[in-house]
């Protein structure tokens, strides 16, 4: 078949999903023939659907109050509440041309008001303005991960910016009409009415966009924070299921090669066989030749290639690997440059917190690139490329005689338990149990609480999760960050309050880097890792081989007493566990599997 008509076909399919019209298979230029298109420039579906969302709360509004002689205040608002109404999405709701909604008015200071919408939103939102408001009049809109965020200002000494995504502008607004503005990650909004006279709002919701993914995993346990923490993980990462699997929703918006991974077992596991995968990776390579590395980044190559590995493992699709064979072989000629004394040289970037160490960087770097190699060579002997798989095991052989040392960081600790080079169980009493939850990061602690859980300290995993992810739900998270540190919540106040004398603000005072203050992303996918632990280690359900078509399941139940769920298998089907803590201790396990899958316990 045609690469157009596989084209349609998924335009076709899409267009089932989302209940539209199937698509005209060509385009009728002049006499009606069929109008050529040059290859790549086809008119496309957008994948994601649009969704309104309804204000839950009004944070803060100007002043109502009215001067002794009766006029308004010189910024005023009226009849906030009823932006919390559901409305229908028109102007003029009630008597024709007679404003029933909200006012701002400005008698010579801007009038505004802040808006909760509830939860993480990725999208822009939807203005409907009454009639009666002054003519050329003209709103600013702040978009806000949190409330102190919607309510600074560019330039304030936050880092608060109009990069990736404008968040912060000035725009004209009709009288008597809708209109519709915004492209970014935010929760919060405010709208000040900045030039004099009068607006009114008819209504005010937001338009997410989100990629429509049924979640085939799930996880419930007798631990309601857990539970929590695994739905605001998957909540993140399909957040950032957008044209491609961008790292986050405010910033960057791109496909980086290292946040994926994470993102990419979150995903495979709870969403399944997902196409946004394939289309991320592909996009990957399309941009990057084979001697160049992927987002500039050595190591992130590194991560494409566990990428490709995880999907062909998940998926069993070999003709998806026979279509990059070449590519791949390539890529690798290009990683084998970064080897030197045998050891990986070309580039030691883990995460963030680890570049304080760059020692401890370099030796974690040498785990994901004895990974990197292992995955190399089960690619190719997958499609038959002896000479590729020859070279791979090389690299891995050289990589396998080093024991590094991790010099006190725990991403270091977890590389080097994952990949072998440095017992599981060291690691663990040296470095991953030690000083509480201190160097846990929200990208790698997802390979630090895998490198417990394979050290058979499952509990103080369980712990991690809850004390480390759950510390951001603690403070009004309803999607994880793209860095968070326990500390910063001593003695701050909640991303969904009003800024509070005395306290810290946990998103405007803290992060670094990259990342710094309001910069800082609150939904970043590679914060994701719960939701593929909780299935993988606390129901224990992972595929053997290649496929699912054989899983294991070894259930971890530390001091929860039950704990419930399902991993996606990649035709829409699932593995359901079902684990109950009888009174001695020992496990109760049910499992149900379709009939074409072994279930080794």
């Amino acid at each position: 078949m045609s690469g157009k008509n596989v084209a349609s076909e998924k335009a076709i399919v899409l267009a089932a999903i989302l209940g539209l019209a199937a698509p005209v298979p060509c385009v009728l230029g002049g006499g009606g023939r069929p109008a050529e298109t040059p290859a790549g420039q086809e008119d496309r579906l957008d994948s994601r659907v649009r969704t309104f969302v309804y204000p839950k709360r009004i944070v803060w509004h100007s002043s109502a109050k009215k001067f002794d002689d009766g006029w308004p205040a010189r910024a005023s608002s009226e009849r906030m509440e009823k932006l919390l109404e559901r409305k229908l999405g028109q102007v003029c709701e009630g008597p024709f041309a007679t404003a029933r909604g909200t006012r701002l008015s400005n008698r010579g200071e801007p009038a505004g008001v802040l808006i909760d919408f509830g939860r993480e939103l990725h999208g822009g939102v939807q203005l409907g303005m009454s009639p009666g408001g002054t003519a050329g009049s003209r709103i600013r809109l702040r978009f806000g991960e949190s409330v102190s965020e919607a309510m600074s200002s560019i330039g304030d000494g936050k880092h608060a910016s109009n990069d990736h995504a404008l968040r912060d502008f000035e725009m004209p607004v009709p009288v008597f009409g809708s209109i519709e503005v915004g492209n970014t990650g935010f929760r919060f909004l405010r709208i000040d009415l900045v030039t004099g006279g009068d607006v009114g709002f008819e209504f005010i919701r937001a338009v997410s966009l989100m990629r429509p993914m049924k979640a085939v995993g799930c996880f419930k346990s007798s631990d309601e924070r857990l539970n929590q923490v695994f739905d605001t993980a998957v909540r993140t990462v399909h957040l950032c299921c957008q044209e491609y699997l961008w790292d986050g929703i405010k910033r960057d918006r791109l496909v980086w090669m290292g946040d994926t991974h994470p993102e990419t077992m979150a995903i495979l596991n709870v969403f399944g066989a997902a196409s946004i995968l394939p289309e991320s990776l592909d996009y990957m390579v399309a941009v990057t030749p084979p001697d160049k590395w992927m987002n500039t980044m050595p190591t992130y190559t590194l991560w494409w290639i566990r990428n490709v590995a995880e999907w062909y493992r998940f998926t069993g699709d070999e003709g998806y690997l026979r279509r990059h064979a070449e590519y791949l072989e390539k890529t690798f000629d290009h990683v084998l440059t970064g080897m030197k004394g045998g050891e990986w040289v070309a580039g030691d970037f883990l995460d963030w917190p680890t570049r304080r160490n760059k020692k401890a960087a370099a030796s974690g770097t040498q785990g994901l690139a004895l990974a990197a190699a292992r995955e190399t060579a089960f690619l190719a002997e997958a499609v038959g490329n002896g000479r590729l798989a020859g070279k791979a095991k090389a690299m891995a052989a050289e990589l396998e005689k080093l024991r590094p040392d991790p010099y006190g960081e725990k991403a270091a600790a977890a590389m080097l338990a994952l990949s072998g080079l440095r017992d599981s169980k060291e690691m663990f009493s040296t470095v991953l149990g030690a000083n509480g939850h201190k160097d846990v990061s929200t990208f790698y602690g997802y390979y630090m609480i895998e490198a417990m859980s394979a050290a058979g300290e499952g509990q103080c995993a369980l712990d991690t999760v809850r004390d480390y992810w759950g510390g951001m739900l603690d403070v009004g998270a309803t999607s994880f960050w793209e860095g968070f540190d326990l500390a910063w919540t001593n003695n701050c106040f909640r991303i969904d309050e009003l800024p509070v004398a005395g306290k810290k603000d946990i998103h405007g005072d803290y992060g670094e880097f990259c990342y710094p203050g309001f910069r800082h992303s609150l939904c970043h996918g590679w914060a994701a890792g719960p939701a593929s632990w909780c299935i993988n280690r606390v129901l224990g359900i992972r595929p053997v081989g290649v496929g699912c078509k054989t899983v294991e399941v070894k259930p971890f139940l530390g001091d929860l007493s039950w704990a419930e769920g399902a991993m996606a298998l990649p035709d829409g089907r699932s593995v359901a566990v079902r684990v109950e803590k009888r009174h001695d201790g020992t496990l109760d396990t049910h499992v149900k599997a379709p009939p074409d899958v072994t279930v080794l316990r």
